[in-house]
């Protein structure tokens, strides 16, 4: 291997993250977000998130910053993955097929002020489209987390809209924890500033 193989790549993920600094819309976007997930939390609702594959993961973690800790020590504030229920997840899939598996779960635990975070590197998922419009049915916020210029399906059901400016799957992954850590410190910083 060429000695230098990483130095590409990083400065690959380092180009992706300078272009969103450099976005002013981008910039907005997220602390919109914040904003919606605080005012969600603060009044009692809670945030659910769902994802395939690396987001899936993604998600899992996301709730768990949440439910945790992020940097200081708070209450725990209610994030739940919709990916990590096997049995629900397999029972919805073999029921009423892939396209449903979160979207039933939308329906079941979401409630009027809670949020769901839907993420999709391409923006063309169809079972998280169709779940942030059972989100929006139930009164529900809903943020998209995708790549590319964002112009996908995911951005017609998103009332808050985070794409990084990347086609390349491992980028926009990358710059999506990097957004949900942005997010999970906003947050703490306005429940929990002044403790």
């Amino acid at each position: 291997m060429q000695d230098d193989y990483f130095s590409p790549k990083l400065k690959a993920q380092m180009d992706t993250i300078g272009a969103m600094l450099e976005s002013p819309e981008a910039l907005e976007n997220i602390r919109r977000a914040g904003d919606m997930i605080t005012s969600c939390l603060r009044d009692g609702g809670r945030l659910l998130l769902c994802g395939n594959g690396g987001s899936a993961a993604d998600c899992q973690h996301i709730a768990a910053e949440f439910t945790g800790r992020f940097l200081r020590e708070r209450r725990g504030l209610a994030a739940e993955s919709l990916t990590a229920n096997t049995s629900s997840l397999t029972a919805i899939g073999n029921d009423y097929g892939f396209d449903r598996i979160f979207s039933r779960q939308v329906e079941a635990l979401g409630t009027k002020g809670d949020v769901l975070m839907g993420l999709s590197t391409s923006g063309m998922s169809e079972n998280i489209v169709l779940a942030l419009e059972s989100a929006r049915e139930c009164g529900m916020g809903t943020i998209g987390l995708t790549g590319g210029s964002g112009a996908t399906k995911l951005e017609a059901v998103s009332d808050c809209l985070i794409a990084v400016p990347s086609t390349e799957t491992p980028r926009i992954q990358e710059a999506h924890i990097l957004v949900a850590h942005l997010l999970c410190q906003y947050v703490d910083d306005a429940l929990f500033g002044d403790q």
